[in-house]
């Protein structure tokens, strides 16, 4: 990444992370120097939303394997189709930070006038006919009768990347809305400005995105897991697979070691029964679902609550009444991971319809410089 660039994200790590204190490259513990190495290799950047992970090493690789497997690797789909999906879901989620860094890519990747659309939440209006469904799709994910009424719009062959990016990007949205303030572009600059700054952004990471990454790179970074029942439609995708089997079981046991048990029994509970609706604006809803809980365990299970289902309203309040129990930085992250994971592992349950292909298409994965192969769709 040109300087100028490099330095604007790296002073943005430092003055956008909240609530913790960011780790440095330099003294940085092995895992964490690991994969800050990967990261600025593969992504181009020191992107704040997964160095801010560096506190808790291994939700930190977790992290990084998920989004460089699923998002990084070109695979079926191609990097512009993934960054489709991940705008999008970083705009249902509310997350603006995501949302500039990936339309920056997008405008890198399609040009403006898709890149526009996308992120301006104009699906209809994405010329790209593969890029439109997959954002319609990515839409409809977000609650589960309208994932239920959209279907699945390509093969099924398909379903590991764009879920894997889906799942992804859940968890990150929910991270970055946690321990992030502000956005990579502030809004107070002038429009044509800030189109200015997103296609000299994309222009800048459009070499780095259009590299054809190796797929299974990161999963060294973790030891091997059994991938989980309910991520099981990943199994047709080894590295997909890989990465999440290994970053579940990573922030299965940063929820062990940090979340109370009965704080993350009320989280899945709420969650089994969660079908995508908001709650809010207010927190009534919180003190109710807390009131079961020993008061000792109410701290985490707030955190843990209000990542999962409304990570906007995470405040310095939630922060300090876990703190004032005795949590660090690494107890902050690995509790606001495992609810993120949790949360979007269930929208991915949601989304999976198996069966025969909507019909034909065109290949969502061909963008100028990509040489990834796309299936034939009138085969499937």
């Amino acid at each position: 990444m040109p300087a100028p660039l490099d330095r604007l994200v790296r002073h943005g790590a430092r003055r956008h992370v909240r609530h913790l204190a960011p780790v440095a490259p330099g003294g940085a513990p092995p895992l964490v120097a690991g994969v800050y190495a990967q990261l600025e290799r593969d992504f181009g950047m020191l992107a704040p939303p997964v160095a801010l992970h560096a506190p808790a090493p291994e939700t930190l690789a977790a992290c990084w394997t998920m989004l460089r497997e699923t998002l990084v690797v070109p695979g079926l789909l191609g990097r512009a189709a993934k960054e489709v999906v991940a705008t999008v879901v970083s705009l249902g989620n509310a997350c603006p930070y995501c949302v500039d860094v990936h339309g920056a890519m997008l405008h890198g990747l399609v040009g403006a006038a898709d890149a526009l659309a996308v992120t301006g939440g104009r699906d209809g209006a994405v010329a790209d006919p593969g890029h439109r469904a997959l954002a319609a799709w990515a839409r409809a994910a977000g609650t589960a009768e309208d994932a239920a009424r959209h279907g699945l719009p390509f093969p099924p062959e398909w379903f590991p990347e764009q879920a894997g990016v889906l799942v992804t990007f859940e968890y990150l949205n929910r991270m970055v809305n946690v321990f992030l303030t502000g956005e990579l572009m502030p809004r107070a600059l002038p429009a044509p400005l800030r189109g200015g700054l997103a296609r000299l952004a994309g222009r800048v990471m459009r070499p780095v995105a259009l590299r054809q990454a190796a797929p299974g790179d990161s999963l060294a970074l973790l030891p091997a897991a059994p991938l989980p029942a309910d991520l099981s439609w990943a199994a047709p995708s080894p590295a997909i697979a890989g990465a999440l089997a290994r970053a579940s079981a990573a922030i299965e046991e940063a929820g062990r070691r940090s979340v109370p048990a009965g704080a993350r029994r009320l989280v899945l509970a709420e969650l089994e029964t969660w079908t995508g609706e908001r709650r809010g604006p207010g927190r009534a809803w919180v003190n109710e679902a807390l009131s079961g809980l020993p008061a000792a365990e109410r701290p985490a299970g707030r955190l843990a609550l209000l990542t999962a289902f409304a990570s906007y309203q995470v405040d310095a309040a939630v922060i300090g009444e876990l703190r004032r129990h005795g949590a660090g930085d690494r107890a902050l992250v690995e509790t606001a991971a495992w609810a993120s994971l949790a949360a979007a592992r269930r929208v991915a349950r949601w989304t999976w319809r198996p069966g025969p292909p909507a019909g034909p298409g065109r290949d969502p994965g061909r963008e100028p410089g990509s040489t990834c192969r796309q299936p034939h769709l009138s085969s499937t």
